[in-house]
């Protein structure tokens, strides 16, 4: 019975040492036309691993003007009329990471935008010390396997929902655009016959007309 609690005890610190290790920030912002808007994000120590996602959800052509910087103003990333993104690079400064969004190409047209910062440790090596002091390395092992394991599905799981949505979005864009398109071109269409027969209906009127007065 005592090993049963300590295990289900240790079970309990290793998942909450998971979440506490991995932060995310997961927003929605729509960015006006000549706006920059910029997000941050603090690395309290070198190493951690930092995810930045992005996706024009709708607005103008879908492309946006992207930059990352570091706490020294060293550019990490940068991108001109990019769709989208998914990008995961290492913080070798403590401080302040910022991701800003640039809509300066649109004189109108506002951006949509789903994106997501994603800040962790390195975990294998931070549990990697821990076992080295547990009785239970072996299973902790296991069960650290495990637990990677089900993270990087569910990460997987995560960026291919996204994938579906962004390209639901611009499906459905596309099919509203080409909607209009096709009422505008079947208005016009009606305009063109209408005028046409008004056209035809004159010409024969003025014909008979013309007709009449010369027999006359």
């Amino acid at each position: 019975m005592q090993f049963g609690h300590s295990f289900s005890i240790f079970l309990f610190l290793l998942w909450t040492s998971l979440i506490v290790y991995v932060t995310a920030t997961s927003l929605t912002y729509n960015v006006a036309a000549n706006e920059q808007a910029c997000f941050y994000t603090w690395a309290d120590t070198p190493g951690k691993k930092i995810g930045f996602y992005f996706a024009v959800q709708s607005g103008g052509s879908f492309d946006i003007d992207y930059k990352v910087t570091d706490p020294t103003q060293k550019v990490i990333l940068d991108g001109q009329r990019e769709r989208q993104g998914d990008f995961v690079f290492t913080a070798r400064h403590v401080g302040e990471y910022s991701f800003c969004f640039s809509n300066d190409m649109s004189t109108f047209a506002e951006k949509l935008i789903d994106f997501e910062i994603t800040l962790e440790q390195e975990l294998r090596e931070a549990a990697q010390t821990t076992q080295s002091s547990s009785s239970f390395s072996t299973a902790s092992s296991a069960l650290e396997e495990t637990l990677f394991k089900i993270s990087e599905s569910l990460a997987q799981i995560s960026r291919v929902q996204r994938l579906l949505r962004t390209r639901e979005n611009r499906n459905a864009h596309t099919v509203s655009s080409t909607e209009k398109r096709i009422l505008w071109f079947a208005l016009l269409e009606s305009l063109a016959i209408v005028l046409m027969a008004s056209v035809q209906v004159f010409a024969v009127k003025s014909f008979f007309t013309k007709v009449r007065r010369g027999g006359v």
